[in-house]
């Protein structure tokens, strides 16, 4: 590994030593003040050598802490001896590495490959983190785990770790959910340079040098490549009998190597690229030669269908088409694959009756029709974990042969359910029992909204959905009933909720709930007041909600728009959309004033975002604000799409 690193100094972003303490403290011991006095001093030597440097000091951290118990005091002196001389003001690229490769080798074998695998993105990419999982499995890196734990789950765990380690950097979405990750440049070269040793894999990227392997080659990321005549020919004399794994980004497409000579591929993804385009060099037919394929990656690749033949590829277990708006049905003869546990594609995309009610290993089903025949089909896949299913149309009947479905399928986790035009949805009725693994549920419709919190809420109760993490729904109205008994659901994480028909003008959140929420939105329409007591939301890091200020007006006391955010302890960032039917524009500037001061205040300083419902110009006359706007479109259809729209963007897309 020495022999690719740099020697020449570099110059680190460092953070002032007091600034290091507290970081270093608050990652290994959960709080700035927590180093008992034994580890004090090598503690000071460990900042020392990391030379303020936040990612040197959070991977240290990061080991220490490692498996949640700290390493005991002797560890902590042979790792300060081993740093050598540490991150100096002229310290070179080869100390850092050092200090990240401590990390590395700490890691369990598993996930030593899977961190090397990172090094097929490119830099500074966003790593999807359910794509990423499923190209660990597919290629065994992950083992399977006991019987109540899948091996998706087991993927989870050792993504997580990765996190805990610091050797990849979360994106979270905008309801504080992980979605994806990157690799930091520092940790990417350290993977990319053992990879290289280890041959484990080859990246081809016209902006870096290129380097080839005269041995078998395993996995080949192809990066960055316009059409270059000279490039060619070295990919096509590569030995390509042995590759497992293949990733080509956009355009490098135009040297991809002919399908047909890899023999053992159990990895192929092609995402992002233009397989219609006139110098493409892959004829999707050709998969039909890859008999130990497990993982199709084709989104966005703008193609009309999947190959006829696909049902003879008989270990395919992931397939990815989503986003290719001209796919319009799926082959027949996908009824074959029999390990298929994954299919992603859009609703436009129609199921041939009789083929998936054939896949008894799916586990996840993204973005699926609700066909007479695809709902009763789904009672055949028992080991389905995650469905995301929409209603275009609907009868008794249908909602009835879902119901039906559903209720046998008892390992489910995620429910997302979407209805474009019904009148009404009982949301499973009363017979549907979730199993005790249920984590998250969403309904979302563009024009209704159900009557009550679904039955089964309030019949299982909090023991029964003790793994219950993640809850959206809109409904006719919130009442404070429901808020309690929301907040009584020990595990919920996330929680968005909308209303269309709101008559309760007031709604308390108290200290009594919620104790884990760490995203909460709350949209009512038309718009109420929210008040958060003392000791509400302990660990809610993201606020959103609307602020009727006619509503504050006339049922306030006092100081009507003291809404109680200062006692939010935990709170990074919120946003506040208010609604000024029936008042004038200097009313409605005078509430966001109020609560943008109440937020100022805050010690943790968090982030704002403000919204005026109806929009106010910002060359609004003044002399114009004794006009009063009244909304009189509270139960238009139009008016609560735009609500629900501007809620769920704001809730769920990063």
């Amino acid at each position: 590994m020495k022999g690719n690193l740099s020697k020449k100094s570099v110059n680190y972003f460092r953070i002032r030593d007091d600034d290091s303490a507290r970081l270093f403290y608050k990652r290994v011991f959960s709080s700035e003040h927590g180093c008992p006095n034994e580890l004090k001093k090598v503690s000071k030597d460990i900042l020392r050598k990391c030379g303020g440097v936040p990612l040197a000091i959070l991977t240290i951290a990061s080991l220490l802490a490692a498996g949640k118990q700290i390493k005991p005091k002797f560890e902590w002196h042979v790792l300060v001896n081993s740093i050598g001389r540490g991150l100096t003001e002229d310290a070179s690229m080869e100390e850092m590495q050092r200090i990240l490769s401590f990390s590395y080798y700490d890691l369990p074998s598993d996930m030593k490959t899977c961190l090397l695998y990172l090094s097929m993105y490119p830099e500074d990419r966003e790593i999807d983190k359910e794509e990423l999982i499923w190209k660990w499995i597919c290629e065994e890196f992950v083992q399977h785990g006991k019987e109540l734990t899948s091996t998706f789950e087991i993927g989870e765990i050792y993504f997580n770790e990765l996190i805990n380690r610091n050797m990849i950097q979360p994106i979270y979405t905008g309801f504080c959910e992980i979605k994806s990750c990157r690799v930091h440049d520092m940790v990417l070269d350290l993977i990319r340079s053992l990879s290289g040793e280890a041959k484990f894999i080859i990246v081809l990227d016209s902006n870096k040098n290129m380097t080839c392997s005269r041995g078998n080659i395993r996995r080949i990321s192809l990066q960055n490549f316009e059409l270059d005549p000279p490039t060619t020919p070295l990919v096509n004399s590569m030995r390509m009998s042995q590759v497992r794994s293949i990733i080509v980004f956009f355009p490098a497409m135009t040297i991809m190597p002919a399908l047909s000579s890899l023999e053992v591929l159990r990895v192929l993804d092609l995402s992002g690229c233009d397989l219609g385009a006139v110098n493409c060099q892959v004829n999707l037919r050709d998969i039909v030669y890859l008999f130990h394929l497990r993982y199709l990656g084709l989104r966005r690749t703008g193609i009309r269908e999947l190959p006829k033949e696909i049902g003879n590829l008989q270990f395919l277990q992931v397939i990815d088409a989503q986003y290719n708006f001209d796919m319009r049905v799926l082959p027949s003869s996908m009824c074959k694959l029999r390990k298929l546990m994954v299919v992603k594609v859009l609703i436009c995309c129609n199921w041939t009756p009789g083929v998936l009610g054939n896949l008894t290993s799916l586990e996840v089903l993204e973005r699926i029709y609700a066909s007479p025949s695809t709902v009763q089909e789904l009672g055949n896949l028992a080991r389905l974990r995650e469905l995301e299913i929409h209603f275009l149309h609907g009868s008794p009947e249908l909602e009835e042969a879902f119901v039906e479905s559903i209720c046998k399928l008892n390992d489910i986790q995620s429910l997302n359910i979407s209805y474009q035009d019904l009148p009404y949805l009982g949301l499973l009725g009363e017979r549907w029992v979730p199993p005790r693994c249920l984590r998250k549920f969403e309904f979302f419709s563009d024009h209704m909204a159900c009557s009550t919190l679904p039955m089964w809420i309030m019949r299982c109760g909090p023991s029964h959905l003790s793994n219950l993490s993640t809850f959206s729904i809109i409904i006719k109205e919130v009442r404070q009933e429901d808020v309690q008994i929301l907040g009584r659901l020990h595990s919920l994480r996330h929680l968005w909720m909308q209303s269309t028909h709101q008559t309760e003008r007031l709604l308390v959140i108290g200290a009594d709930g919620f104790g884990l929420t760490i995203a909460f939105a709350l949209h009512c329409q038309p718009a109420t007041q929210v008040v958060f007591q003392q000791g509400a939301l302990p660990n809610a890091e993201q606020v959103r909600f609307n602020l009727g200020v006619r509503v504050a007006k006339e049922d306030g006391n006092g100081d009507c728009f003291e809404l109680g955010l200062l006692d939010l302890l935990s709170l990074q960032s919120a946003m506040v959309e208010i609604h000024w039917d029936g008042v004038t524009v200097k009313e409605a500037e005078k509430a966001e004033a109020a609560v943008r001061n109440a937020l100022n205040a805050h010690p943790n300083r968090p982030s704002i975002a403000f919204s005026m419902e109806p929009y106010i110009p910002e060359d609004t006359d003044d002399e114009d604000d004794d006009d009063y706007y009244h909304d009189d479109i509270d139960t238009d259809v139009q008016g609560k799409r735009m609500d629900l729209e501007y809620v769920r963007f704001l809730s769920f897309n990063s």
